[in-house]
């Protein structure tokens, strides 16, 4: 079964080639400052960047040491207030519902919609993404359209193909004519002739890449009078009549070339290019939507982790103000140390349905048949998010984004597309001015098999037509128009590509600046997290040391402390995420998101559609 690997088109080369294979209508300057238009649409964009193309890294200063803090805090804190230890727990790197990961978090959960504990299967990013190509319905529906368009490539091909042809037809005629009067007998009557003739003909025709069309035809034709005019039967009767008729039907100005002719096969071929382009765009947004839902899920399981130890230790400390209120802790006190708690426990609530719904986001955009939307199985990431410097280039990330963009192949082919219906359009502004060309040879007997014979002697040339018909609009302003209009579309196509560009650009550099931003927010909001944790740690040293000499006002300050850790460590999550999905929406504006990921990208033909064959040939895939 063939399949077609398709290469990517090099935005300025595959510009400039478009152009050139076009047959352009325009003259040579004009031609020469479109194609101008194109290279310099991507020049201008990447000129700042040329001098400063050697690749660098993300960078990031570390804080941490400067404030003297460490890991050992953190890991403290989890030591003593890490509830089962989930959080640790969390970091397998296992794959699937036995894994400790998956196991932990399912003790975290709210119970499912049947009433029951929720089970968890655990999942990588890769198997997500691979099952996202495989299954996601969006990618589904994109594969039908590159093997429609061939159809549609196909049938425009076809209107060349030779036809046969016939025709079968009887007639049965009765013509009154008068007769001539006749001396000493009186004047003229009406006679009536009478016949019966069946015709047939069959041959093959076929229409020319030059806008020719050619027949050649055998006909028959068998006549039987049963009356002639004026009472004569001509003889022989019955008769039959064969002939072999070649005929040219040939343009000559307008509708004549193979550019021309050719236009709709082009256009569509084009279109068939749009569909395989279209389907790569689907896949690249796919799998840029897939790890984006896939670090929500990260983010939402580490939120419930978060959460339900903010929720253990705002237990502890409200029990010990309960404690106190036989000594200093009165009741508006009491009573906002659990009000504190029962927020928490609401936030942890709020945090498991997110869970679930980041589960279900990612499962609906699988489309993994094993995985109903339906189901009660709660999916459970396996992997961490990536701590790591990334070296970048902005001019190689323009050139490539402008080589591998699906939205800037598609504008070439718009202007290859509006090329092709300028040519069309200059043709239809000529003359009409059509060649007809007829030879037939004839015989004439009793029977079809004699009269084809004599056909074939070629004593007779029944026919030798050649002719021209010329037709000219006065003023031909319908086909003048139709040639401005195309000249505007074909200029606006340029403009379209160059808003491609410059779309692609700014999406390059949106997504490197948050890669570099990103990255640096990451130290941040990791030493904001051990500050607020030696802070806390602090708090509770004191309080170990104090020997229940602590005051109402000290437990409430450390509750706010544990909030103000959470909220530190929630963000460092999101510092971590936000990065790697930065990264993601880069390979995404860059166009490299299946190279990335090791996604083969082949089209399948309609045959492995309809076989059911898979998309992607990955050598790794089970």
């Amino acid at each position: 079964m063939s399949t077609r690997r398709i290469a990517t088109l090099s935005g300025l080369a595959a510009g400039t080639v478009v152009l050139t294979a076009c047959s352009s209508p325009l003259n040579r300057s004009s031609e020469a400052e479109l194609k101008a238009a194109v290279r310099n649409a991507v020049q201008r964009e990447v000129t700042d960047s040329q001098s400063h193309a050697l690749p660098r890294q993300t960078q990031r200063e570390s804080t941490a040491q400067t404030l003297g803090l460490s890991e050992r805090v953190m890991e403290q804190l989890r030591t003593e207030y890490d509830p089962g230890g989930y959080l640790t727990q969390l970091t397998s790197k296992e794959e699937g519902a036995s894994s400790e990961g998956a196991s932990a978090i399912r003790f975290l959960l709210s119970d499912d919609l049947f009433g029951n504990r929720p089970q968890v299967l655990g999942v990588s990013l890769e198997r997500a993404i691979k099952g996202a190509v495989r299954h996601n319905l969006n990618v589904e529906v994109a594969r039908f359209g590159p093997a429609q368009r061939e159809a549609d490539v196909v049938a425009a091909l076809a209107a060349f193909d030779w036809a046969f042809v016939s025709e079968l037809s009887w007639q049965d005629t009765d013509t009154p004519t008068s007769s001539l009067p006749i001396p000493d007998l009186g004047g003229g009557r009406m006679i009536v002739s009478s016949d019966q003739t069946v015709t047939g003909s069959a041959g093959l025709e076929r229409t020319f890449l030059t806008g020719g069309r050619f027949s050649v035809k055998q006909q028959y034709a068998y006549t039987d009078t049963r009356q002639g005019s004026f009472g004569v039967i001509s003889e022989p009767n019955p008769s039959t009549a064969a002939g072999l008729v070649a005929e040219l039907n040939q343009p000559l100005l307008q509708g004549f070339g193979s550019d021309t002719n050719l236009a709709e096969v082009r256009t569509r071929e084009n279109a068939e290019r749009r569909a395989i382009s279209s389907l790569k765009q689907t896949l690249i947004a796919t799998v840029t939507e897939v790890e984006d839902a896939y670090w929500d899920l990260v983010q939402a399981n580490q939120d419930v982790v978060i959460l339900s130890k903010l929720l253990e230790r705002g237990i502890k400390v409200r029990d010990d103000i309960k404690v106190r209120s036989i000594l200093d802790a009165d009741p508006a006190q009491i009573a906002d140390a659990v009000a504190s708690v029962e927020r928490r426990r609401a936030d942890v609530l709020r945090a498991q349905r997110a869970v679930r719904a980041a589960s279900d986001r990612l499962k609906l955009l699988m489309g993994d048949p094993r995985l109903p939307i339906g189901g009660e199985l709660v999916l459970v990431p396996t992997d961490s998010a990536l701590d790591e410097a990334m070296e970048f280039s902005l001019y190689d990330s323009l050139t490539t984004a402008i080589a591998n963009r699906p939205e800037i192949e598609q504008a070439i082919l718009g202007i290859d597309d509006a090329s092709i219906r300028q040519t069309v359009a200059r043709n239809a502004r000529l003359p009409q001015l059509d060649l007809r060309a007829q030879l037939a040879m004839v015989g004439f007997e009793d029977s079809a098999d004699e009269a084809t014979n004599d056909q074939f002697k070629r004593e007779f040339i029944d026919n030798f037509l050649f002719g021209l018909l010329f037709r000219q609009p006065l003023g031909n302003r319908a086909n003048e128009a139709g040639y401005r209009r195309a000249r505007l579309d074909r200029l606006q196509s340029v403009v379209q590509y160059r808003r491609a560009v410059q779309q692609a650009v700014a999406d390059v550099r949106a997504a490197l600046d948050d890669v570099v931003t990103n990255y640096r927010l990451i130290d941040q909001a990791r030493t904001s997290r051990l500050a607020a944790a030696e802070a806390l740690r602090t708090l509770l040293v004191k309080k170990e040391l104090s020997q229940g000499g602590y005051t109402v006002e000290r437990l409430n300050l450390e509750l706010n402390q544990q909030a103000a850790l959470a909220a530190a460590e929630q963000a460092e999550t999101r510092a971590l995420l936000d990065y790697n999905r930065a990264v993601a929406r880069l390979h995404a504006a860059m166009g490299t998101s299946l190279e990335r990921n090791r996604i083969n990208f082949i089209v399948p033909d309609a045959n492995q559609l309809i076989e059911g064959e898979a998309v992607i040939d990955d050598p790794a895939a089970p």
